[in-house]
């Protein structure tokens, strides 16, 4: 979700705000979602707010520069991939198992592949029609 919220404030024109309710049908999230990721983002770095009645929410600079890597490092809270934790203890294979060690593994390459994925690149999906488009804002200038 924090993705898609950044996606649709990079195809906005740069000094343009917009609403956490606006974003929330935009994307079609419920409300509360919406405004717990803007939080997140917001304490990132990602977007900057305005408050008031004319207030809202637009990307910032280091947002649009930030890589989509990066950006899921930061979002990503777990530990591990892997549970190795039953109601009754560790799991019994632990001292044998390689697989947390080899999903540890898998993660960091996956978001190694996306370190050249810079935000500001998302604005054209592959269709006809770019994100601005179908998501019904204004393209940036």
């Amino acid at each position: 979700m924090c993705l898609r919220i950044i996606m649709l404030l990079s195809a906005m024109p740069v000094f343009e705000l917009e609403k956490t309710k606006v974003i929330a049908q935009k994307i079609d999230t419920p409300y509360n979602h919406v405004s717990k990721a803007i939080v997140r983002l917001r304490e990132l770095g990602m977007i900057e707010a305005v408050r008031g009645r004319s207030g809202g929410v637009r990307i910032s600079d280091a947002g649009r520069q930030a890589t989509v890597g990066w950006v899921l490092r930061q979002l990503d809270t777990r530990t591990d991939l892997a549970d190795c934790e039953t109601p009754d203890g560790l799991c019994p294979l632990i001292d044998g198992c390689g697989l947390r060690g080899a999903l540890r593994l898998a993660r960091e390459a996956f978001y190694a592949a996306l370190d050249d994925v810079v935000i500001s690149s998302l604005r054209q999906p592959r269709s006809d029609e770019p994100v601005s488009v179908l998501l019904g804002v204004r393209p940036p200038d």
